[in-house]
């Protein structure tokens, strides 16, 4: 029996006549964890779409050899009967489902009479409990955190047997404790004999819990790097990567805050939009000078993101009440437009779902949020789009084969760059950017860095909520903290730690049970 579980071998796929994988070998071993890392649309998830029967056989010429058998995989359910399972950076969840019934969709488990659920109830806890939750499989997936989603979607794949899981960047969504949590129980698996493969762009996962780890660049594979002691520089990943140095994770920025305030928040407080008499942000009060860049750092579920939606033309929440001021005078955003047409913008942390409509072309997304400005009489002008499409995407280096291309063919980087585009064509005075670089490499989080340095050296007010504490600190002026719908703690750049950011989000805690 071979050492190595799977072989990828010259694996060539193109799109339209442009090559995304060129020639690319992949070896993974039993029983170990196997990360591919390189930069967005790099060719990671493409390859691994092509191995788990996404992308057919036929598509693409090259070798599948797994278990010593050559295959041919021509659906999803043919690589999934071999045990291969993939989970997705998109969690493939119905919301109004029970997690039992998410477990077994499309493979239901059958009585005499049609579903048996008692025993779909009973597997699905088993499994449930494999990973760690002892999550009832009755409840709703819509009434559990993110966290706990990504748990469901590793039980549902171990339902299916699965000797490979491939994990899309499993942690881009999840705070510090989930993350640290799933790593351990992939490590766990493979102490079982599970061999796991994991795209991540978060190089401190990859080192903490990968074996060997292969890089993918420009869709070739470059090389293959092993990590034996689980202490790889950095460093040497990232060379892999982008085929250079990259000796500042964060650009220098000559800071320039003005005294004049871009937005003041007052006493802002918001209701669950459902359970009406749950108040997800209590009474917050914050603001952002001109040329400044402001952190919210916090837990899931701290309510950084119903704030900044809140804020943004009451996007979400019921029974808002509270006071904005922009540029120093009151404003009334009871609407996205209205919040538009004062200066503010909101680059969402859901970029698929409510940033880009991904059917579209990137030209008409880049211009959707001030189409007034490629209208002659009420008619779009069509060059117009194109023309300022790309000038945006030779500025943010978007990778693409035209402005005419569907935003949904791009990988999530550059999607997250058009959507940074569209915000910055509607050029705001203060823009509020939620999870910036989320499923983002390395390289174009840099670029990202220099854009936001960018707008505020020309006077605009940025407002970065951020799951990464290395990000607030590398890149903000000043960090709110917040916990439990408030205001744990305030802090500047100068003074902000790990270590003091946690220490308020605990003594909240601490505050909030006594209270």
């Amino acid at each position: 029996m071979s050492e190595y579980i799977l072989e990828m071998k010259n694996i060539v796929k193109e799109f339209s006549g442009v090559r995304a994988l060129n020639n690319v070998n992949l070896r993974v071993k039993r029983g170990e964890i196997h990360a591919l890392v390189g930069e967005n649309g790099a060719g990671k998830t493409t390859l691994m779409n092509i191995l788990s029967g996404i992308y057919p056989y036929g598509s693409y010429t090259g070798d599948i050899i797994y278990d010593g058998e050559v295959c041919k995989f021509r659906t999803l359910k043919d690589s999934e009967e071999k045990g291969i399972v993939i989970i997705h950076q998109e969690l493939a969840l119905i919301p109004e489902l029970s997690i039992g019934e998410n477990m077994f969709l499309g493979n239901e488990r059958r009585g005499k009479f049609g579903i048996d659920w008692d025993r779909t109830y009973h597997e699905a806890a088993e499994h449930l409990k494999q990973v760690g939750s002892d999550e009832d499989p009755r409840t709703l997936i819509k009434d559990i955190g993110t966290g706990k989603q990504q748990l469901v979607e590793i039980a549902k794949a171990l339902s299916k047997n699965a000797k490979l899981l491939i994990l899309d960047e499993p942690t881009s969504s999840l705070n510090e404790k989930d993350s640290q949590m799933l790593l351990d129980l992939l490590i766990n698996f493979k102490d079982q004999g599970m061999t796991c493969i994991i795209i991540s762009h978060k190089l401190n996962e990859i080192a903490y819990c990968a074996d060997n780890m292969t890089v993918i660049r420009d869709g070739s594979s470059v090389e293959t790097l092993a990590n034996e002691n689980h202490n790889i520089d950095e460093n040497r990943i990232i060379r892999g990567m982008v085929g250079r140095e990259l000796n500042d994770r964060y650009p220098d920025r000559e800071r320039k805050i003005s005294d004049e305030i871009g937005m003041e928040v007052k006493n802002w407080t918001v209701y669950h939009p459902v359970y009406t008499e749950k108040k997800v942000v209590d009474n917050v009060s914050f603001n952002v000078h001109k040329g400044e860049i402001v952190g919210f750092s916090g837990l899931q579920g701290a309510g950084r993101t119903e704030l900044a939606m809140s804020v943004f033309g009451r996007s979400y929440g019921a029974g808002i009440s509270g006071e904005v001021i922009i540029g120093g005078k009151p404003v009334t955003l009871r609407s996205e437009r209205a919040a538009i047409e004062a200066g503010l913008a909101y680059v969402t942390e859901d970029r698929k779902g409510n940033g880009l409509i991904l059917s579209k072309s990137i030209a008409v997304n880049t211009t959707m949020a001030r189409l007034e400005e490629v209208c002659r009489k009420r008619i779009i002008n069509p060059y117009e789009e194109e023309r300022i499409a790309e000038d945006y995407s030779k500025k943010l280096h978007t990778k693409c084969q035209t402005v005419k291309q569907a935003v949904g063919d791009l990988s999530g980087g550059n999607q997250q760059k058009v959507l940074l585009a569209k915000w910055m064509f509607a050029d705001p005075e203060v823009l509020i950017i939620d999870e910036p670089t989320r499923g983002i490499d390395v390289g174009a989080k840099y670029e990202i860095y220099c854009i936001l340095n960018e707008l505020v050296a020309q006077g605009k007010s940025v407002v970065m909520i951020s799951s990464e504490m290395p990000e607030l600190l590398g890149m903000c002026d000043r960090i709110y903290v917040m916990n439990e719908g408030r205001i744990a703690a305030e802090m500047t750049a100068a003074e902000a730690t790990q270590e003091k950011i946690m220490s308020a989000i605990l003594k909240s805690d601490m505050n909030i049970s006594e209270g």
